[in-house]
């Protein structure tokens, strides 16, 4: 159901069966679904703001409705534009964070993996500073919510990484025949004036959407009664929308659902049979306990069934997280998950909810599981994931990616990476157990250091760190290997890129939001003044979003100005 002019959904419209008792109300995202006595009833559409419509039921299990607006007056026109201009700015383009979820509220039963932040480790020591490189961007759309619901934000749940590497950054595809491209930028620190910022790019070659591999997806839906709430399932089932618009006539499509027990929804299905895919999907419905190991392990056993060679397989998985039959401490999720890895099926995690969302099970499941991770707080970002970023999100160019970086300890004392806790590899991580992370087509991992440099003249090699970056392509088990030599050619940060200072930016909110004792003279006021100076080109808006979350933030007690 939608709007004829805007085809934007419309919500609240009833929908009735004429000569009959039938009747319901389209929800959010003007879904609904109604029983009709035969294929010669007759629906009757009907909203305060909109001429009523009739249509013949037929033979059609679905249908897309659209409704004219009823003519306003110039006056109600003008408080109609006032009203939306208010509610994005206040509330984004998510329609669940409507007056009626406002409020304080506990959000004590969602859970969060403990983050220790990275400390300044001495160059002399010569220790690398290892860390799996992937694209994972959960942690800032799930602040976004926070701030949203002007809720305070746990500290574990930010990942400054995730929020970084959320924005697109304009560095260089690789050359012609190469994977991967490393790219660097050295400038000086505006928190702490004797330090500097050492930004490390990946970015991942692009690919042709027209070339891209056949899929074979298995979509892994959670319809347990955690997931009846209106940002849950609806929420979920719009996404899944916006993706099979997307698929092309070579790609395959199963469906698992889970609650008490995982059951087939949809056998694997070509794109081309979208109605097929599109019914199984709106006929989702939630109630029941979260079979979540039984699930995950019918979801792979359906994918290597329908195994494409040199192909993209993958489950994606969407939940809350709240897994509570089975196997559910994230241990045990994680060893279900290693056990799976050598099958070539990749995982991508997407996160729903609110109050009982479980963070810390999906981003174990997807950093062990050659997988991605997002969590969606509205159909912008589903639209996001899906349609705007279809290709870096579903096709994976190079796999176990790991930065091995090494400094110069004649040009720098010591240094700190910002973020990536959770993706440290040490020296007790054996191989099997860290295998790196994902680059999508495209796609720019950004790696930021703050360095404490060497007092004195640079030594006449001027070379500031080595990088050492490994990595396997998607259909291949050969570790391919990348160096990079980081120049010691230190620019301002007033003259550095947008690109550098933006994800400076970024960081330094992160660091406020963690409240961290690194963040020296930062403050919200720099964050602002940065980011609007930074904009640069912004696709999609993104960055200026930011500067809206920003002020939102600034009203709040969750940063420092």
């Amino acid at each position: 159901m939608e709007d004829s002019i805007s085809h934007n959904p419309l919500a609240g419209v009833i929908v009735t069966v004429v000569n009959d008792t039938a009747r319901v109300i389209t929800n959010q995202y003007g879904l609904f679904r109604i029983a009709v006595p035969s294929q010669d009833a007759t629906l009757l559409f009907q909203h305060s703001k909109y001429f009523p419509k009739q249509l013949s039921a037929g033979a059609y299990s679905r249908m897309l409705v659209q409704l004219n607006a009823l003519e306003e007056s110039a006056e109600d026109a003008v408080k109609k534009a006032k009203a939306i201009a208010r509610e994005r700015s206040s509330n984004g383009s998510n329609p669940n964070y409507g007056n009626a979820l406002m409020g304080t509220r506990a959000f004590f039963d969602e859970t969060y993996g403990t983050l220790y932040e990275n400390k300044f480790i001495a160059a002399e020591t010569q220790i690398p500073s290892l860390f799996a490189v992937d694209v994972d961007r959960a942690a800032y759309s799930n602040i976004r919510r926070f701030v949203k619901l002007k809720e305070r934000i746990p500290a574990n749940a930010v990942r400054i990484e995730e929020m970084v590497n959320y924005f697109h950054y304009n560095y260089p595809l690789p050359p012609a025949g190469q994977t991967l491209a490393i790219y660097s930028n050295y400038a000086t620190c505006p928190w702490a004036a004797d330090h500097r910022l050492l930004q490390i790019a990946v970015r991942g070659k692009s690919v042709n959407l027209d070339s891209l591999p056949p899929s074979n997806l298995v979509f892994l839906i959670d319809v347990s009664g955690s997931m009846a709430m209106p940002n849950k399932l609806p929420l979920l089932q719009a996404a899944f929308r916006i993706l099979v618009n997307n698929l092309r006539s070579n790609d395959h499509v199963a469906i698992v659902a889970y609650a008490g027990v995982p059951g087939v929804i949809l056998p694997s299905t070509p794109g081309s049979a979208k109605s097929k895919i599109l019914n199984a999907i709106d006929y989702l419905s939630a109630g029941g306990a979260t079979a979540g190991e039984a699930a995950i392990k019918l979801a792979y056993q359906i994918a290597e069934e329908n195994f494409i060679k040199d192909g993209n397989n993958r489950v994606i998985l969407a939940t809350d997280g709240d897994f509570n039959v089975g196997q559910t401490s994230d241990h045990d999720m994680e060893q279900l998950i290693l056990g799976k890895k050598e099958t070539g099926v990749l995982l991508t995690c997407l996160g729903f909810g609110m109050k009982n969302y479980k963070d810390s099970k999906l981003e174990t499941l997807s950093s062990k599981g050659n997988g991605n991770f997002a969590y969606i707080d509205n159909l912008e970002e589903a639209s996001k994931i899906f349609a705007r970023e279809f290709g870096s999100t579903l096709f994976t160019v190079a796999r176990d990616v790991q930065a091995d970086v090494v400094f110069n300890p004649h040009t720098v004392r010591s240094y700190r990476l910002i973020g990536y806790e959770n993706k440290v590899i040490k020296d007790d991580d054996s191989a099997s157990q860290i295998g790196g992370g994902i680059i999508g087509a495209g796609h720019c991992a950004v790696a930021i250091y703050e360095i404490v440099p060497q007092t004195g003249l640079s030594p006449a090699d001027s070379l500031l760190a080595a990088v050492h970056l490994t990595y396997r392509e998607n259909t291949d088990t050969t570790i391919k290997r990348l160096f990079y030599n980081v120049p010691d050619n230190l620019t301002t940060f007033q003259q550095s890129s947008d690109d550098f200072r933006f994800a400076s930016a970024v960081a330094l909110m992160g660091m406020l939001l963690r409240k961290s004792g690194y963040k020296g003279s930062g403050s919200c006021n720099m964050v602002m003044d940065i980011a609007k100076r930074s904009l640069g080109d912004d696709p999609g808006g993104y960055r200026r979003e930011f500067i809206t979350l920003l002020k939102d933030l600034k009203k709040s007690k969750n940063l420092e100005q």
